[in-house]
């Protein structure tokens, strides 16, 4: 600290120079932190998927059904201990911006198979009696200030066409911070009777609670050796793989994010280290002059990677606090079309260690240089 006045004078001796530095750890640190949070956002759906939960769903494909006969055959076969069955329902709400996922549940099983996501028993128990009735997550209802009670109207153009109403019987919140709170659920049931003939008696997908996570791979094989050569074939994964394989149809977006981040961090680098290199440069006979007085060669390498540090920092403290200002809002900004975006602490932690990182790698080269420099060879170049 007894150095401090001589470095923050050395960095306020440029202060365009210093003040576009900054601005470039700011820019560059909040694009890695939107960045995190997209690809945290796509991976979410397996980190948080049960380890004792399988899917199955239909061999060909997804968008193909399978019959609700199935269910009751799943639920023989050893260490199978609850099966709940959903279909997508891809309504619009007023418009077709207000995106948010609807499921059609199986009421009777949906909270043994996914006991994370907690509805009020009182609420629960509403919806149980009431064939019109429907669960919302709680981010979906905070956004368009819905409460128990409120009727609400959505129109497919999937099942038949029409507006379906429902009526909002529970809201349900998740235990944990990256638990998906925007799903709506109604009954199987209102949903069959509405359907067209031709799709009655048919689920799009199941999901299945075990008895143990190291059942998966027997049950898995033995459900779909079940009905291999039927018409409904079946593939059943753990949800994990189930949800990681459903985020590659967007591309690779992992890859594709990494890729951006390194470019990015080269680029600061760069930046960083010619800026830490002129300012050295610009310096030689006065660091000369220190180490003539006595400040050992430690001491000069001291001063410049603390400037280096001290810029980074600065500068990455304020493209991480306009990250936590501009995430929020880009999220109600989408309005659902993307995975709930979350700036999690070790998004956070992770960008400041990336920050003062690049500021330690660019201040050390120049600094070694300084460090090496001959007082004799620099003084003569006064």
């Amino acid at each position: 600290m007894k150095f401090s006045r001589l470095i923050l004078a050395n960095l306020f001796r440029k202060k365009v120079r210093l003040i576009l530095t900054i601005g470039s750890f700011a820019v560059a640190l909040f694009l890695f932190a939107f960045l995190a949070v997209v690809k945290d956002a796509f991976g979410r759906g397996a980190d948080v998927a049960g380890a004792d939960r399988l899917v199955t769903i239909n061999r060909t494909s997804i968008i193909n059904p399978i019959p609700l006969s199935y269910r009751d055959k799943i639920l023989r076969i050893p260490g199978v201990k609850v099966v709940t069955h959903n279909n997508w329902f891809g309504g619009i709400y007023q418009d077709e911006r207000n995106f948010f996922p609807q499921f059609v549940i199986d009421p009777e099983n949906q909270r043994q198979v996914v006991p994370e996501l907690i509805v009020p028993d009182d609420q629960w128990a509403n919806f149980l009696k009431d064939r019109q009735g429907a669960v919302v997550g709680a981010k979906t209802a905070e956004r368009f200030h819905w409460k128990i009670g409120d009727r609400i109207p959505i129109k497919t153009t999937i099942w038949g066409g029409g507006n379906w109403e429902f009526n909002i019987d529970g809201i349900y919140h998740g235990k944990r911070p990256q638990d998906d709170e925007t799903q709506f659920w109604f009954q199987w049931d209102y949903f069959e009777e509405h359907v067209p003939a031709g799709v009655k008696g048919n689920v799009g997908w199941y999901v299945l609670r075990l008895n143990s996570p190291d059942d998966a791979v027997r049950v898995a094989k033995a459900i779909d050796d079940e009905f291999a050569n039927s018409p409904y074939e079946t593939r059943t994964q753990t949800e994990s793989a189930f949800a990681a394989n459903w985020v590659k149809q967007f591309g690779n977006i992992k890859f594709l994010i990494l890729s951006i981040g390194a470019v990015v961090f080269f680029t600061l680098l760069l930046v960083t280290g010619n800026t830490m290199a002129i300012s050295v440069r610009e310096r030689t006979s006065e660091l000369a002059v220190l180490k003539a007085i006595g400040f050992g060669d430690r001491t000069i390498l001291f001063f410049v990677l603390a400037e280096a540090i001290t810029v980074s920092l600065f500068g990455g403290l304020l493209g991480l606090g306009l990250a936590i200002l501009a995430v929020p809002a880009l999220a109600k900004a989408l309005n659902g079309l993307l995975p709930s975006l979350v700036l999690s602490t070790t998004i956070l932690g992770g960008g400041l260690a990336v920050a003062l990182l690049v500021g330690l790698i660019s201040g050390l080269l120049p600094g070694i240089g300084a460090m090496r420099m001959r007082v004799i060879n620099a003084l003569r170049r006064v």
